[in-house]
């Protein structure tokens, strides 16, 4: 499956300002591993909503992009992984809900969701693979990968 251009933008502005930032964070007091979430069985709302609540992403998106996904930092501390890649950004959207910023073009879908880590796109590929979880996987660059789900 691709990744609409918007969506492939928005992973490679998010790619820059994670990396620009890596070298700043303390060590983190807190992990937390989210790859269950990416099963592609849950919505935008119940991703985002869940790592708000938790403490583990910050409350207000750090870029909003055209299509309205929206991307959120982990919050400071928190050290997130998935499939034991860090994340860098969680992305989110999900339609007519407040947690939200609306982008000024067409919704990327009704809902979608999901990170930014660092790891190879093949090694990110097969640990999905070995869960069958139907996420989008897409490389940023050589050593960055977005992972996303999205409605149909």
């Amino acid at each position: 499956m691709r990744v609409p251009r918007q969506v492939s933008k928005l992973i490679r502005v998010v790619a820059v300002v994670a990396l620009a930032s890596f070298g700043c964070l303390s060590t983190s007091a807190h992990a937390s591993a989210v790859e269950e979430q990416l099963n592609c069985k849950s919505t935008g709302h119940v991703f985002i909503s869940s790592l708000m609540q938790s403490g583990e992403i910050q409350q207000k998106p750090m870029h909003v992009e055209k299509n309205s996904i929206n991307a959120f930092r982990p919050a400071h501390g928190v050290k997130l992984t998935a499939f034991d890649f860090p994340v860098f950004v969680v992305l989110g959207y999900e339609k007519d809900d407040p947690l939200f910023k609306p982008g000024k073009g067409d919704p990327v879908a009704d809902w979608a969701y999901g990170v930014v880590v660092t790891g190879a796109s093949d090694d990110v590929r097969d640990r999905l693979h070995q869960i069958g979880s139907d996420a989008i996987v897409h490389e940023v660059t050589p050593v960055m990968t977005a992972i996303l789900c999205k409605a149909p």
